[in-house]
């Protein structure tokens, strides 16, 4: 029985140790390896999970078990971090290619979706191309459910600035109502408008008028 019991645990810590190698993410942009925030909670929510689902189960199902208390033991020791780390690496895995950046501030989750991709210069009708990037972005949203979807949009500084400031929050707007018309619900996400405030990159150029031009999704944990 004590033979068992041990196969079992380290069953769990494998399990464990295998998690905290998964947490080492390729950036699909530099093609390097990033570490995830996930905390050491997941790991020991594992292992503790397996002894919790040895205990538990009869002797035949005791491997079972281990695993099963692994799997749950992990999404509750890691918490809010763990649960954003997974997130992080599905967005990663489905905007791959597509132009978007996927960056991480804390437990927040910021997609970058520059203005070629969403809207044509002046324009506030979404494109084609940016419906099929927000498609795998509601993909994910459906998965994660406790999570909210902030939209915000920004402008260069051509034009005047009550102009811009209008003309972000209407493309901000569009993106929500898009998120929201694949059966996301309306209380997880909002938008607002930032105009020509808070610039990425130089508007002295046409490549760094390009680069503000855009429209950012952060994602944020419900209750956050």
């Amino acid at each position: 029985m004590l033979v068992k019991l041990n196969s079992s645990l380290l069953c769990g810590c494998l399990l464990g140790a295998t998690l905290l190698s998964g947490c080492q993410l390729p950036n699909p942009y530099t093609g390097e390896s990033e570490n995830a925030k996930a905390t050491n909670g997941a790991i020991i929510g594992a292992i503790s999970g397996a002894a919790i689902g040895v205990a538990s189960s009869s002797k035949s199902d005791r491997g079972k078990g281990a695993l099963i208390g692994a799997a749950s033991g992990a999404a509750v020791g890691g918490g809010i971090g763990y649960y954003m780390d997974v997130q992080e690496a599905k967005l990663r895995k489905q905007l791959q290619s597509t132009g978007v950046s996927v960056t991480r501030d804390g437990d927040n989750i910021i997609l970058n979706m520059p203005n070629e991709v969403t809207f044509a210069v002046d324009q506030t009708v979404l494109s084609e191309r940016a419906k099929s990037v927000l498609n795998s972005v509601v993909l994910v949203a459906k998965e994660y459910s406790d999570t909210r979807l902030n939209v915000i949009g920004y402008t260069d500084s051509s034009g005047s600035e009550s102009y811009n400031l209008r003309l972000s929050q209407v493309r901000a707007s569009e993106v929500a109502q898009y998120i929201t018309s694949q059966n996301v619900s309306g209380s997880r996400v909002s938008s607002t408008g930032m105009g020509e405030s808070n610039p990425i990159a130089s508007n002295n150029t046409a490549d760094g008028r390009a680069q503000n031009r855009r429209v950012e999704i952060v994602l944020t944990p419900i209750g956050k």
